[in-house]
């Protein structure tokens, strides 16, 4: 059985307390901190890198999305953020938040914002022989992980919207339109519209966020958007270049040739 070890961040003491006993009842969450303001999540958070963090909006100083900025990284746990306010929501989504809890906290609200969360952290634990399964059969990997897991009780809803993070700015950028990405490090860049974005998160990470329907891992350091394909042409060592509308070419590693091979049907 999964479990998320958790964090609950809120400038109320009653209101951490409140929650924090809340999610006793669920067996797979496990609290293993609460925080009263965002520096003291922050210290948290990359001390003991949970899972997931229920986050407040309204904090003195640092409030939640001050926090979420500052977790641009390798570690950013999920995020589902517990606010008095409505007037948030577009923005908590577009950081890819995993949900949008008003206070008072309704009892099915918050099952169904635990189950979300239980759903996306199964997602984003599956192989790389489940997602092939995925793509082969047409499946989402909601469905995929719906079948292989047996904690996962919801379908997961792919984000249309990737938000990257320059300096102060807040690029936002439709995933439809991203051709491919490439590794650089720690860093990745997106290449989208003859741009170029570079942003700072992991393969692992990033490659879960995207639909694997529409995105296919063809090297351990690229992905690319399979309608952004013109072409693929096949070599005598057995490897694929795939050329991309607007002309980049792209060399697909041997280990990932069969993804290719099933794409086109040889």
């Amino acid at each position: 059985m999964i479990t998320l070890r958790s964090i609950v961040v809120d400038d109320e003491r009653l209101a951490r307390r409140g929650l924090a006993l809340r999610l006793a009842k669920f067996a797979q969450i496990e609290v293993i901190a609460e925080c009263a303001n965002g520096r003291e999540a922050l210290e948290i958070i990359g001390r003991e890198s949970p899972d997931l963090v229920f986050l407040d909006i309204q904090m003195p100083g640092m409030d939640g999305f001050d926090v979420v900025c500052e977790l641009q990284a390798d570690a950013m746990p999920l995020i589902i953020f517990v606010t008095a306010f409505d007037q948030y929501a577009i923005e908590a989504f577009k950081v890819h938040a995993v949900d949008y809890i008003l206070k008072p906290i309704e009892e099915q609200r918050l099952q169904e914002a635990v189950e979300r969360a239980i759903s996306r952290h199964s997602l984003e634990s599956l192989g790389s022989k489940e997602r092939l399964m995925a793509l082969v059969s047409g499946r989402s990997d909601a469905s995929s992980a719906k079948e292989l897991m047996a904690d996962d009780k919801s379908a997961t809803s792919w984000p249309d919207r990737l938000t990257i993070k320059d300096g102060n700015e807040f690029k936002i950028i439709k995933i439809a339109d991203i051709q491919w990405i490439d590794a650089a490090g720690d860093y990745m860049c997106v290449h989208e519209g003859g741009k170029t974005h570079i942003m700072r998160t992991t393969m692992k990470r990033l490659e879960a966020s995207l639909d694997p329907d529409r995105f296919l891992r063809i090297h351990r350091s690229s992905i690319v958007n399979i309608n952004a394909i013109a072409s693929a042409t096949s070599h005598l060592n057995g490897e694929y270049v795939l050329s991309l509308h607007g002309g980049a070419s792209l060399k697909v590693s041997r280990s990932y040739r069969d993804k290719i091979k099933s794409l086109l049907g040889a």
